[in-house]
């Protein structure tokens, strides 16, 4: 068998009947035994461990779970160590137990196909009553979304810190540091309207004084006006050259009809 190079080239089938020299034999990966071509299969050659790993599993029928038989062991060995360890008969109804619309009457069981999750009460449904009208969806669930600053705070003025309790404590710390924190605010909020108010008054004086100046300067003295022959003075608009008796009607004029503004 072989040749003088190669002396181990080559094997003979492990079959009796065959006993075939193949310089190409295969090794059966069960048996480990040698095999030509023709009988490199389980079946030609018959082998005696052809199912040493191949998967078994039985369901076990008091907890419905799959107990994997283990090769060239006995299974009743198997199965007395699975009852003894991990068997749990109340799994059997949560694994046989069916799955159904929660909708009163209905019988639909409920499968990957056919089964529908509800966006507001998240509840799975049929496709028959996947609408909230269908199923009565009491809707989704709402949120507190308002927050009662007064209330809140009224409430932690009528807290009383309790002695020797460090939880109330805290709890005073906390509504002291709340408090302050409001009476910053509500400071901050009055000077800022303080200071608005003193602008709004500032910038309406100075409106009043422009206007005052633009009528000194538009004086015209006129004679004989009136019967007694006395003085009579007139402002006159800087801006149309209208002429007022009353200085308050000038400043209205302006404001009125010009902006505002007074000067030329």
């Amino acid at each position: 068998m072989g040749t003088p190079e190669f002396p181990d080239l080559g094997k003979h089938c492990a079959v009796s009947d065959c006993k075939q020299i193949d310089f190409l034999p295969f090794t059966c990966d069960r048996c480990n035994q040698v095999y030509c071509l023709e009988h490199r299969s389980y079946i030609r050659h018959q082998c005696t461990k052809a199912d040493k790993l191949d998967v078994t599993v039985v369901i076990c029928p008091l907890c419905a779970k799959g107990v994997r038989l283990v090769p060239d062991q006995d299974p009743n060995i198997t199965w007395e160590n699975h009852v003894n360890t991990e068997c749990d008969p109340s799994n059997y109804e949560k694994v046989t137990k069916k799955k159904k619309c929660p909708v009163p009457g209905c019988r639909e069981i409920l499968v990957f196909s056919n089964t529908i999750k509800c966006r507001d009460c998240n509840v799975d449904h049929c496709l028959k009553h996947r609408f909230g009208p269908d199923h009565k969806c009491p809707g989704p669930k709402r949120l507190e979304t308002s927050f009662s600053f007064m209330s809140l705070l009224n409430r932690s003025r009528k807290e009383e810190p309790k002695p020797n309790s460090s939880s109330t404590s805290t709890s005073s710390k906390w509504t002291a540091s709340f408090l302050n924190a409001a009476s910053n605010i509500r400071a901050s909020a009055e000077a800022g309207m303080s200071k608005l108010s003193g602008e709004i008054n500032q910038a309406w004086q100075t409106s009043r004084d422009s206007a005052g100046q633009s009528r000194s300067n538009g004086q015209v003295h006129e004679r004989g006006g009136n019967r007694s022959g006395a003085k009579v003075t007139i402002d006159v608009c800087p801006k149309c050259s209208r002429g007022f008796r009353d200085p308050v009607s000038l400043v209205e004029h302006v404001e009125r009809d010009h902006g505002g503004s007074s000067r030329a």
